[in-house]
Formats: C-alpha cells, sequence, structure tokens
C-alpha cells in the first residue's frame, strides 16, 4: 500500500472509541496531537495533547452521543470519518449532525484532527458551556 495512509488506523480509533478504551485511544494519538472542534460550546477550539484529545473525547461520550460511522475515506497523509452523531439531553435538546473528522496520520500516529459539523448551532445548543 502505497501513498495512502492505511485505513486499519481508522478502524482503531473507532474500535476504541465504542469500547471507552481510553489506553487504546491514546495509543494511536502523537503526544502532541492537536483537536480542533468548531464553535463556542463546551467542546469547541482546540484540544492540545494526547489527554486533553482523551478529556474531549471523554465528555462527548458522556453526554450521550451515539456515533454512526458511514465512511472511512483515505487519502495520502490520512483519513476522514464520515459520521452522524445524535444524542437526547436530559432537557430534551437533541443533536443530529453529519460530521467530517480528518485525522492527519505521520509515523503511523494520529497527529491532528479536524472536525467539520454540518449545524454548528446545534452542537452549541447541545453542549452549552
Amino acid at each position: 500500500m502505497t501513498n495512502q495512509i492505511n485505513q486499519k488506523i481508522a478502524e482503531d480509533f473507532l474500535y476504541a472509541y465504542k469500547a471507552h478504551d481510553w489506553d487504546g485511544i491514546k495509543s494511536l494519538l502523537h503526544t502532541d496531537i492537536k483537536w480542533t472542534l468548531p464553535g463556542d460550546g463546551m467542546i469547541s477550539g482546540t484540544a492540545v495533547g494526547a489527554d486533553a484529545v482523551i478529556e474531549r473525547t471523554k465528555t462527548i461520550i458522556a453526554s450521550g452521543v451515539q456515533t454512526t460511522l458511514h465512511h472511512i475515506l483515505v487519502g495520502q497523509n490520512g483519513l476522514t470519518l464520515s459520521l452522524n452523531n445524535t444524542a437526547t439531553s436530559a432537557d430534551g435538546c437533541i443533536l443530529d449532525e453529519e460530521l467530517a473528522t480528518v485525522l492527519t496520520v505521520a509515523n503511523g500516529l494520529i497527529i491532528k484532527i479536524d472536525t467539520y459539523l454540518s449545524d454548528v448551532p446545534m452542537m452549541e445548543k447541545y453542549f452549552h458551556k
């Protein structure tokens, strides 16, 4: 497999995410990873470092978000996860959005994650500060 990133990195990331395997996720991340998320919600901004990425992941999962994978798209320097996130909070707030989560990979580790959302205001409302 030349000139493209191995899809297994994305599969391992998603498996560890669903299993709440924090060590498994951390083993896939570069120590200086950066994860950007748009908007002004509790999970927005840039998480810097593997521990910050794990904490953001825990926040998302603890809020009841269910993630469905549509596709893994393979590129030369990374992978894009086409996803759908859904949830309903205790106060009745709904989250139902499409995401493109871009994983930039170097030397077998995820060095950057950029998440693009179909409805930033919906995410901000669901993850209000």
